[in-house]
């Protein structure tokens, strides 16, 4: 198996990155001159660099890009910072999963596994999941005004409406951790098939080497994938009770 990694070098993907040349997988990575790959990394035989700004590429390049690739991880997101929020490309992470799609679509072998992280703050429709008021009107502010978000969702949006299940090149996951935070080893973690708290008023903790060691486990296990396929996990920190609670 060969893996396309969008956003490699960002805080979730480079461990994803990590996790698969562990294991002694092909990995393909698309990063900007600037973006820090580990030197050990560089130099690794299974690894193929493509340097570029993928919001600048064309479809031409996004065919080559899943070309030998039987999946595709994206961890693609935008930086926190006021240019990252509020600057282009506004639609980052929608317009590389809908061209990814077309380009896999255009291909005449066989399926591809493709999984998108996403957020808790993505609400599957599909599944009738209902938030509590104040979080749905929190939501819908930050929907209109913070275009991370609307990106994040959007690019939920096309995978399940428009992709949906139907198209047998592709098969799906949406993976959906809480707040994200970074953590040394890979601990226990729980996965269900919605939200158990409020995003909002009451949010999960959700180390992002585990959402690494979730979606590779993905990858490999067949058993796993059939599972999750067209879903889209929560994934939450198992938390530790401390004596006397």
């Amino acid at each position: 198996m060969k893996v396309l990694i969008l956003g490699a070098s960002g805080a979730t993907g480079r461990l994803v990155l990590k996790h698969l040349l562990d294991r002694g997988m092909e990995t393909k990575v698309v990063i900007r001159e600037s973006a820090k790959i580990p030197d050990s990394h560089r130099d690794n035989k299974l690894l193929e660099c493509i340097v570029g700004n993928i919001s600048e590429f064309g479809m031409d390049e996004f065919y080559k890009l899943v070309a030998d690739c039987d999946a595709v991880v994206s961890c693609l997101g935008h930086n926190i910072s006021f240019k990252g929020i509020f600057g282009k490309p506004r639609k980052l992470v929608t317009n590389c999963i809908e061209n990814i799609c077309r380009a896999i679509m255009a291909r005449n072998d066989t399926k591809t596994k493709l999984i998108l992280m996403s957020t808790t703050a993505y609400r599957n429709s599909g599944m009738k999941e209902k938030y509590g008021c104040g979080d749905r009107m929190v939501l819908s502010t930050l929907y209109y005004l913070l275009p991370p978000h609307r990106d994040n969702v959007e690019a939920g949006l096309y995978l399940q409406n428009t992709i949906g299940a139907g198209d047998g090149k592709i098969e799906w996951v949406m993976v959906r951790p809480d707040g994200l935070f970074d953590e040394e080893e890979v601990s226990g973690y729980e996965v269900h098939q919605s939200p158990k708290r409020s995003p909002i008023s009451d949010p999960g903790k959700t180390s992002r080497i585990n959402v690494s060691d979730f979606m590779i486990k993905l990858l490999l296990d067949e058993k796993l994938w059939k599972e999750w396929r067209f879903k889209m996990p929560v994934l939450y920190n198992i938390e530790l009770k401390t004596e006397g609670n």
